[in-house]
């Protein structure tokens, strides 16, 4: 008897540990309301709500997206400087929010351009961080073959990648106008670009001929406050970049903070399918590594500053807070998600170095499309190759 009753006793105890344990791991609510950073407005009545209501999944999607792109991004850091990654790699770490909170808005029928700091866009449009890796390492299994690297990464309804500084806007503007001559009257186009670019002619002629015809688009400028090894202020006379499309309306939004991106975002696309052409989005943000890895990001800004932004401004970070701030989540579940994703991570850096590379015949491959094969020629008069593979 006495045996018995410590059996049950036991599994008494076993089962009330298993019940406080499995509380630990559920949060209190389903969705929350939060107070965001306020927005400023150019040639706008209105903006966004500075309150926005948001569900436990929605908010737990945000911190996973923003911490694998973190992940993903760390582990590309490291292969470079062990000479896995070759030439050029622009890291998108600090800047996690302003894909992930855009893309949580857009649909996948919403198109998006941007400039060579393409890593986290490329993830949030849908290609797996293992594709992602493997086409840094240039090999055959990667998003774009091994052909684009770190600048040039492809995906449906995703048109990269672009090195040439500025020229996606106006390349952006062509599939806003592409949108709204097929009708698609539910969707819009991101242009992104950097505030390094914003001194471009051609954005401002894209800006002109996007506001004549009103076309679907968000000139949208990341800025991360340095183009390159120059900060705005030594390179722009305004650095209102929300301000500089003049007769195109803009916003200006805190793009350290998913939730303010997000909350933006969804006013955005509802004020152009509404018909009132493009808008002009600039997301204050902040790089914490240098223009690119050949960059080591410290001549021309202080080390203090740099840790002030990872200290009080990190966006995944202000996400955890805002989770555990709402009861959307327990401190034990966003550890284990950033466990996870570290393991994920893991085996998507195996892949990424197992791959081969393509064969030199493929050189010739993916120049055009959707023509019959043909010659193209090489380095020198002598050399030609076909550009559709042949069989042997």
């Amino acid at each position: 008897m006495a045996n018995r009753m410590a059996s049950l006793v036991g599994r008494s105890h076993n089962m009330l540990r298993a019940g406080l344990l499995g509380m630990r791991w559920q949060s209190t609510v389903q969705s929350a309301e939060f107070d965001i950073p306020e927005f400023k407005l150019h040639k706008l009545d209105s903006g966004p709500s500075t309150t926005t209501n948001i569900t436990r999944d929605e908010m737990l999607k945000l911190f996973r997206e923003m911490t694998i792109i973190r992940e993903m991004e760390n582990e590309a850091r490291k292969m470079y400087l062990n000479k896995v990654i070759r030439g050029f790699c622009h890291l998108y770490i600090g800047q996690e929010a302003c894909a992930v909170g855009m893309e949580s808005v857009l649909t996948k029928d919403d198109p998006v351009i941007t400039a060579y700091r393409a890593h986290g866009w490329t993830y949030t449009r849908g290609v797996p961080v293992k594709e992602i890796l493997a086409e840094l390492t240039g090999k055959s299994t990667g998003c774009a073959k091994g052909k684009g690297g770190s600048m040039h990464m492809y995906a449906p309804n995703f048109f990269g990648g672009n090195g040439i500084v500025g020229a996606q806007v106006p390349v952006g503007a062509g599939i806003a106008l592409a949108l709204k001559y097929n009708g698609k009257n539910d969707n819009v186009c991101v242009a992104a670009y950097g505030d390094g670019a914003a001194n471009q002619g051609q954005l401002f002629e894209a800006f002109n001929m996007a506001a004549l015809w009103k076309l679907p688009v968000i000139f949208l400028c990341e800025n991360n406050r340095y183009g390159m090894g120059t900060g705005v202020h030594r390179a722009s006379a305004s650095t209102a970049y929300y301000t500089r499309g003049d007769y195109i309306p803009g916003l200006y939004v805190n793009g350290m903070d998913v939730l303010a991106v997000r909350e933006a975002t969804k006013w955005a696309k509802q004020f152009i399918v509404s018909g009132n052409g493009p808008l002009l989005m600039e997301l204050d943000t902040y790089r914490y590594y240098g223009h690119s890895m050949s960059d080591p990001g410290k001549s021309y800004r202080t080390n203090e500053e740099v840790q002030l932004f990872r200290k009080e401004h990190d966006p995944i970070k202000t996400s955890k807070d805002y989770a555990l701030k709402g009861n959307l989540a327990t401190e034990e579940e966003l550890k284990a998600i950033t466990s996870e994703v570290k393991t994920e991570v893991a085996k998507d850096i195996e892949f990424s170095i197992s791959g081969s590379v393509l064969p030199l015949e493929e050189l010739y491959t993916d120049v055009h499309c959707n023509t019959p094969s043909h010659l193209i020629r090489g380095c020198d008069p002598f050399t030609w190759g076909h550009s559709v593979l042949q069989s042997n």
